[in-house]
Parts: structure tokens; sequence; C-alpha cells
């Protein structure tokens, strides 16, 4: 799978799942492809938050980085 390369927040989805007789949560971003494992509703979600924030970051580096490469 082929993660989303859209540096808009708004493009990423967060699903949040309850387990384990309610004591444990995991939050999922389909756009990258990852899953993060709590004790809360709201440590999950800003946990992914912070993932995909991380990941927009990572991709304006690495288009800034390209584009200033000389020809």
């Amino acid at each position: 799978m082929q993660k989303s390369t859209s540096t808009n927040p708004l493009d990423y989805e967060i699903l949040i799942r309850r387990y384990d007789m309610g004591n444990r949560y995991a939050s999922y971003c389909p756009q990258l492809g990852e899953m993060i494992k709590g004790t809360s509703h709201q440590e999950v979600e800003e946990a992914m938050k912070q993932r995909i924030l991380q990941h927009i970051e990572e991709l304006k580096r690495l288009h800034e980085e390209g584009s200033s490469t000389p020809a």
C-alpha cells in the first residue's frame, strides 16, 4: 500500500476502535496504513494526529530537499 502524499491534514482519516472489554483502544489511519494502540480514546486519537502531522512534515521536507537540488 502506498502512503498518501497529501499535505492537507483533512485528507487523513482517523478510525478508532475499542476492544478488550473496553479497556484498550486502537486508532488506524488508512492513508498511512498505520495503527496505534493505547488505553484511552483520547490517547490514541492524539497520537495518530501527531503521526499524521509528522508524516506531512516529512513530505514537505522531502519536497524542499528535492526542489533545492541543482539541475
